[in-house]
C-alpha cells in the first residue's frame, strides 16, 4: 500500500511513495507570476489585432453594386392606312425574316378610290391622245361650211339693208325699220368673222398650251393612282428587318389608324446592358473599359462587356455655382457596354449586377 506525504498548504512538493519502495515528488502549487503576465497579454493583443482589423476594414472603400439591365434595338412597326386588321400570321415570341408579312389590313374603300382614279387616268390619256392627233377632218369641213353659211346671210342681210334704206328715204318705211334692217346686217358681218376664225383654228390644229394641260391632267391622273397603289401595298405590313416579336398592340378585327403601333420587333443580335450611374461615380470610366457582370437568369453567370457609349440622361439637374454652399442635385449618366462574346442566351429585361469600385 502506498504512502503519501503531503506537507500543509505551503507550496511545498508532495512525496509519494510507489509500492516499489520509490518515491517521485510532484508540483502541486499554483501558477507563478510569469505565466500569469504571459496569458495576459496573449488575450490584449489578440483583442487588439480584432479591433484593428474591424476598424481597418471599416474605412476601406467597399465596391458600389450597381443593377443594371439588358437591352436590343427594337422597332416598331405602325400602320400607314386605316382599316381592320384581317391577318396576322405570326405570333409573340415568333423569329421573323425581312420582308416577310407581319399583319394585313382590309379597307374596301381604298380599293374603290383606286378604281376612281385609274378610270380619272384613262380619260386624261385618251384626251391627250385627242389632242395629239389633232382636228378630224370632218370638223374642218363643217366650219368651211358654216363661213358659207354666214356669207349667204351676209349678203341676205345686205340686200335687206339696202332695200329698206331705199323705201326709207322715198318715205314710204320706217326709222325703225331701217335701223333692224341696219343691225341684222352687222350681226351678219360678225357672224361670218367667227365662222372665218373657227376655220382658221380648226385648220391650225391644238396649241402647245393645250397639249401642256392635257398632259398635266395625264400626269395628274398617274399620281393620284400612285399614291392609292402605296396605299394599297402599305395595307401588307412586312418587316423591315429579321428579328424577334416583342410586342403585339392590335388583335384580328380590331380598327387600327394610321401612327397606331401594331407590333414591335427586337433585333437580338444587337443586345447591350445599360447601366446609370451619377457623375460622380463615373469618374476614371473611358469607352473602351473591360468589365464583368453577372447575369442571375443565367445562373450567376459572369458575362465580359465593354463600355461602348457614356452619355448624360437628361437636363434635371442644377449646376454648381463658384461660390455657394449646401448640397447640390447630381446628373446620372447611362453607361452602355455590349458584351464581348455572343451569349445567344441573353434577352432583353434581364438584369445585371456590376461590382464597382469607383464608388463608395
Amino acid at each position: 500500500m502506498s504512502e503519501l506525504l503531503q506537507s500543509p498548504n505551503d507550496g511545498s512538493d508532495v512525496i509519494e511513495e510507489a509500492p516499489g519502495g520509490s518515491r517521485h515528488a510532484t508540483g502541486g502549487g499554483a501558477p507563478g507570476p510569469r505565466t500569469s503576465r504571459a496569458a495576459a497579454l496573449i488575450v490584449i493583443l489578440t483583442v487588439a489585432m480584432i479591433v484593428g482589423l474591424s476598424l481597418w476594414y471599416l474605412v476601406q472603400p467597399q465596391p458600389l453594386l450597381v443593377q443594371g439591365e439588358s437591352d436590343a434595338t427594337r422597332i416598331d412597326i405602325a400602320a400607314r392606312v386605316d382599316g381592320r386588321v384581317g391577318q396576322r400570321p405570326v405570333a409573340r415570341g415568333d423569329n421573323v425574316a425581312a420582308g416577310q408579312v407581319l399583319v394585313t389590313i382590309d379597307n374596301p374603300q381604298i380599293f374603290s378610290k383606286l378604281k376612281e382614279a385609274q378610270a380619272q387616268k384613262a380619260v386624261a390619256v385618251a384626251d391627250l391622245a385627242r389632242i395629239d392627233a389633232g382636228v378630224r377632218e370632218e370638223v374642218v369641213a363643217q366650219r368651211k361650211a358654216a363661213i358659207a353659211s354666214a356669207e349667204a346671210n351676209l349678203a341676205l342681210a345686205q340686200q335687206t339693208y339696202n332695200r329698206t334704206n331705199e323705201l326709207t328715204t322715198k318715205g314710204i318705211a320706217a326709222i325703225q325699220t331701217l335701223n333692224e334692217a341696219t343691225a341684222s346686217l352687222d350681226v351678219a358681218r360678225r357672224s361670218l368673222e367667227q365662222a372665218k376664225l373657227a376655220y382658221d383654228e380648226a385648220v391650225t390644229g391644238y396649241t402647245k398650251e393645250e397639249r401642256g394641260i392635257a398632259q398635266a391632267n395625264v400626269d395628274k391622273a398617274a399620281a393620284a393612282v400612285t399614291t392609292l397603289n402605296t396605299q394599297v401595298n402599305e395595307m401588307t405590313v412586312r418587316a423591315p428587318v429579321g428579328g424577334q416579336v416583342y410586342q403585339i398592340g392590335a388583335e384580328l378585327g380590331e380598327y387600327v389608324s394610321p401612327g397606331v403601333p401594331l407590333l414591335s420587333l427586337v433585333d437580338l443580335s444587337d443586345v447591350w446592358l445599360s447601366f446609370d450611374l451619377r457623375e460622380d461615380l463615373v469618374k476614371g470610366l473611358k469607352v473602351g473599359d473591360k468589365l464583368e457582370v453577372r447575369i442571375p437568369a443565367l445562373g450567376d453567370r459572369m458575362v465580359p462587356i465593354e463600355v461602348r457609349t457614356i452619355a448624360t440622361r437628361g437636363e434635371y439637374s442644377g449646376w454648381r455655382a463658384t461660390r455657394a454652399t449646401g448640397d447640390f442635385d447630381l446628373r446620372t449618366f447611362e453607361v452602355r457596354a455590349y458584351p464581348t462574346v455572343k451569349i445567344p442566351e441573353l434577352r432583353p429585361g434581364m438584369s445585371a449586377y456590376l461590382q464597382w469600385s469607383g464608388g463608395r
